[in-house]
């Protein structure tokens, strides 16, 4: 039998752990690229581009946790490494294991078809057509800028966390940043250091965790204690986080309404610190937009300079045709966040959003699609079951907000990706790389 032909859309840190797994059974995939070097969104550039990460990024989960399967992020890393260290060790895990020899780099995929005997049919930005037997979906899911909509117009500056490069273009404005996720948070921050005036609008509650806990990274303090049932894990959770900085209310901060892990954590250590000293002033959501006059939900008005937009990302596949998928603000069907079911020879790698890291879970789907390939698992024979059960459990768990849709407990899905691993799924050890 000849070795099927793999294609692989993204040298980001989903797609580069996808073929190095594929190396590891024996299968050299093509890697496409659009870029110029391997990383994806952890690729800086001062100017706007495909990344989203900004001068001062560091990662939210630590080190320990955040590394892939068997190639863990250096011992002289700190406990949160920024995105010069990160974009360092992606690109040296792509060495260690060949993945580099397999990319084409500033390779657009222009349009991927399924052929009806589930063969793709991959159109490159030159025109040059291939044909695959298998594909592998990793361009990510924070890139494509999802703007949020309010009355009025806003005369000042209005622009998406995604192009927020740096603080210093800031310097001396009154900025208002709307959105308490984890960029919103990090950019109030930063331009409250210089500006005249920063803002954060919220309109809803957020948990937000030190990323320092009892002398702990958060996540791992987290994960010695999740074994515990859940109810008894959830409980610990919001009694550890309550102790170490009280309740929202205290920083002027709206009550989450939700569970602790029915919505998605922040990971910030210094934005509450920053209200407490007035660099960030609290806000509630934003009625309308009136020139440079911001009116709010609870009737207070004040002008600003600048907007950012802190609102998100859409699920974008800009190479699928909208009638064959299309996942953004819908359900995504897809079982162990990877499979769809309907079309046999198609992976998705790293399309979810955990309380945790996503790349060694990633490393571990790539592992379980891999040998798929090779014959060495097959799906269970109710996994259409298995896949609508976890559909349904996900919204039945999770706020109604389009980036939960995608929303997952990082131990739970990595005890039931590491379930269905087959014994025989060979190990790096056995291949000549």
């Amino acid at each position: 039998m000849a070795t099927p032909r793999v294609c692989v859309i993204g040298a980001g840190p989903s797609g580069i752990t996808a073929a190095k797994n594929l190396l590891q059974v024996g299968i050299t995939p093509i890697v496409y690229e659009r870029q110029s070097q391997i990383g994806g969104n952890w690729i800086y550039s001062p100017q706007l581009s495909h990344s989203s990460v900004y001068e001062t990024t560091h990662i939210i989960t630590s080190r320990t946790m955040s590394g892939y399967e068997d190639f863990p992020m250096p011992h002289d890393y700190p406990d949160y490494p920024s995105h010069k260290q990160v974009l360092a060790y992606f690109q040296s895990y792509a060495r260690h294991f060949g993945v580099d020899r397999c990319i084409r780099f500033n390779t657009e995929v222009r349009s991927a078809e399924k052929q009806p005997d589930n063969t793709w049919r991959i159109t490159l930005g030159d025109g040059t057509v291939e044909m695959f037997d298998y594909l592998f979906v990793a361009n990510g899911h924070h890139w494509d800028p999802r703007y949020p909509n309010y009355p009025g117009t806003f005369s000042g500056q209005f622009l998406h966390s995604h192009e927020y490069k740096c603080a210093e273009p800031f310097r001396d404005q009154r900025v208002l940043v709307i959105g308490g996720g984890n960029s919103g948070c990090d950019i109030a921050v930063e331009t409250g250091r210089i500006s005249a005036f920063t803002a954060i609008s919220m309109r809803r509650g957020y948990f937000i965790s030190p990323k320092v806990v009892m002398g702990y990274p958060s996540d791992v303090l987290a994960a010695k204690f999740n074994w515990l049932p859940h109810w008894i894990y959830t409980k610990l959770l919001r009694l550890t986080l309550w102790l170490a900085i009280g309740s929202n209310e205290q920083y002027g901060l709206p009550k989450p309404e939700e569970d602790i892990l029915h919505v998605h954590l922040v990971m910030n250590s210094e934005l509450l610190y920053n209200l407490r000293h007035g660099r960030v002033k609290p806000r509630p959501d934003i009625k309308r937009f009136d020139g440079p006059r911001v009116e709010f939900v609870d009737g207070r008005v004040e002008e600003y300079d600048t907007v950012i937009a802190a609102t998100g990302f859409r699920i974008s596949f800009p190479f699928f045709d909208k009638n064959f998928i299309h996942f953004d603000g819908t359900q995504v069907p897809l079982f162990l966040r990877m499979f769809h079911l309907d079309h046999p020879t198609l992976f998705f790698i790293g399309l979810f959003q955990p309380l945790g890291c996503i790349w060694p879970i990633a490393d571990l789907q790539s592992k379980l699609a891999a040998n798929l390939i090779v014959g060495n698992y097959r799906l269970p024979a109710d996994a259409r079951q298995q896949m609508q059960r976890e559909v349904d459990r996900i919204a039945r768990t999770y706020i109604d907000t389009p980036r939960h849709t995608i929303e997952v407990e990082y131990h739970d899905l990595r005890r039931a990706v590491l379930r269905e691993i087959p014994p025989t799924a060979p190990s790096w050890a056995g291949v000549n790389a």
